[in-house]
């Protein structure tokens, strides 16, 4: 028998969701898009999900892609949060954040995670 965690899921990375905020929000918007980011990485460090059924009965928003592949809505569908899960290991991973219009020239299953997008001015891609 394999081993069995029960520990609360870990959120890879904070400082992504901090840097979007910081780098790709206009100033007007910041406090409000970083509230709601705070409080999805607050209740999705809460979680013990065995798999996405259990995910979506606390995200019921959520679109779940694939066995590791979520997209959660934030502020109001306003913004897209693209995060690949282990539910075994309890990891959630941060792959991509943007905006629905961003969000829909993309290729959720497929987007892999880009650390200058979260790091450099709100203009850069």
């Amino acid at each position: 028998m394999g081993a069995s965690y029960n520990v609360l899921v870990r959120v890879i990375a904070r400082g992504t969701l901090n840097g979007f905020v910081r780098n790709r929000v206009a100033r007007g918007q910041q406090a409000a898009v970083k509230a709601q980011l705070d409080s999805w990485y607050e209740e999705t460090a809460k979680a013990k999900w065995a798999n996405s059924a259990e995910l979506k009965s606390q995200w019921g928003s959520a679109s779940i892609l694939s066995a590791e592949r979520v997209v959660f809505n934030i502020k109001g569908n306003d913004y897209r949060l693209i995060a690949s899960i282990n539910y075994d290991y309890q990891l959630v991973r941060v792959k991509w954040l943007g905006t629905h219009k961003e969000y829909d020239n993309i290729d959720a299953r497929e987007v892999p995670y880009d650390k200058k997008r979260y790091s450099g001015s709100p203009d850069q891609d």
